[in-house]
């Protein structure tokens, strides 16, 4: 009894670790060497995407040179090219987060640094970027 208990136990958490989220670690960057850069991937049951971007120790954007006034997180989709997930908002003075959906597959994110949010395409300061595991 003790061995059923102890192997569903262990199909169990098997099969919850396979549902979970897809995460990477995004290389140290030139520009801010300093933050420690992570993103999570999630298929939800809709089709859609959960995306969450967490960078500790970024530096502001206004303290880079040249000096810029946000960070925002981009997607490489699949089939519909480079697109905004939308700007890192400080949650405190170490940390920078994000977590929004997206209907988009995609395979790759990265972070600028932008002068202004409202923009549809990267200009700015490429800070760095990771690519998930298919």
């Amino acid at each position: 009894m003790e061995n059923l208990r102890h192997t569903s136990f262990l199909a169990l958490l098997f099969f919850f670790s396979s549902c979970g989220a897809n995460t990477v670690k995004f290389p140290t960057s030139g520009v801010t060497p300093a933050a420690d850069i992570s993103a999570s991937k999630r298929a939800d049951k809709n089709g859609n995407f959960k995306i969450s971007v967490t960078a500790k120790n970024l530096a502001a954007a206004n303290r880079l040179e040249p000096s810029q006034s946000v960070y925002i997180a981009w997607i490489v989709t699949e089939t519909e090219g480079i697109r905004s997930i939308g700007r890192l908002t400080n949650k405190n003075a170490k940390t920078a987060t994000i977590e929004t959906l997206t209907p988009f597959a995609f395979t790759e994110i990265f972070i600028t640094a932008e002068g202004q949010a409202d923009i549809s395409y990267p200009s700015g300061v490429e800070i760095s970027r990771a690519k998930f595991k298919k």
